[in-house]
C-alpha cells in the first residue's frame, strides 16, 4: 500500500481548515473533560460570567497555541521537530475543546476576536520558526511556562465553588508542564531579553480584552 506525500497544497489546505475549527470551536477532544466526573456547583450571575470570563481568556490561550504551533511546525528545520509541534498541537486541542463546552455550560461564548488572535499568533510561530529550531523551540518552553503561571493565577481566582472549571485547569496545568519539559529536551534555548518580557505584556493585553469581549 503507498504513501501518499503532501504537497504544499495539502499542507495550506490542512492548515485552513485546522485555522476554522479553532476559531470556530469545532474541535473534539480526544480525552474526556477532567470537569465532567465534578458536579457543576450553583453560582449567581456575577460568579458564573466571572467564571465565563476567564475560561473565555483560557479558550483564547488554546487558539493562540494551535496558531503557535502551526506556524511554528510550517517553518520546521527539520521533520522531527515538525513532528514534534504538530504532536503538541494536536493534545492542545483537548484544552481547546474542554474550554469551549465549559464556555457553554457557563451560557457564555469565546471571544469574538478569536480570527485576529489566530492570525497574530500564527504569524509569531512562522517568525519564530525562521530563526531557527532551538530558538522555535526555546518560544514553546517560554509559552509554557508562562501559560503555566497564568493557569495558577486563574486556579486562585475562580469562584470557589467552580470546582468543575478548576479540574480542567488543573489537567491544562500538567499537560503544559510536560509541552515545556519536551520542548527543551528536544533542544530548546533560553529567549534572550527582551522578549519573555515582551510575550508576557502581549498576553496581559490579550487577557484584558479576551475576558469582556
Amino acid at each position: 500500500m503507498s504513501v501518499r506525500t503532501l504537497t504544499p497544497l495539502d499542507r495550506l489546505l490542512a492548515g485552513l481548515e485546522r485555522a476554522m475549527e479553532a476559531v470556530g470551536g469545532s474541535q473534539e477532544a480526544h480525552r474526556p473533560s477532567p470537569g465532567d466526573a465534578v458536579p457543576d456547583a450553583g453560582m449567581d450571575d456575577a460568579e458564573r460570567r466571572h467564571a465565563a470570563g476567564l475560561m473565555r481568556i483560557n479558550h483564547v490561550g488554546e487558539v493562540c497555541a494551535q496558531a503557535l504551533y502551526m506556524g511554528q511546525a510550517a517553518l520546521a528545520r527539520t521533520d522531527e521537530t515538525r513532528e514534534h509541534l504538530l504532536h503538541a498541537a494536536q493534545e492542545e486541542t483537548d484544552h481547546l475543546a474542554w474550554c469551549a463546552e465549559r464556555l457553554k455550560q457557563l451560557d457564555s461564548r469565546p471571544s469574538l476576536l478569536n480570527p485576529v488572535w489566530y492570525a497574530g499568533s500564527y504569524a509569531i510561530g512562522v517568525a519564530a520558526a525562521a530563526v531557527g529550531d532551538p530558538i522555535s523551540l526555546g518560544f514553546v518552553v517560554e509559552t509554557e511556562r508562562q501559560v503555566e503561571a497564568h493557569l495558577a493565577e486563574h486556579l486562585e481566582r475562580l469562584p470557589g465553588q467552580d470546582d468543575r472549571s478548576r479540574a480542567i485547569l488543573r489537567q491544562m496545568q500538567a499537560d503544559e508542564v510536560r509541552h515545556a519539559e519536551a520542548a527543551q529536551a528536544r533542544g530548546g534555548v533560553d529567549l534572550p531579553f527582551p522578549i519573555p518580557r515582551l510575550m508576557h505584556a502581549a498576553s496581559a493585553v490579550m487577557k484584558a480584552v479576551a475576558y469582556r469581549i
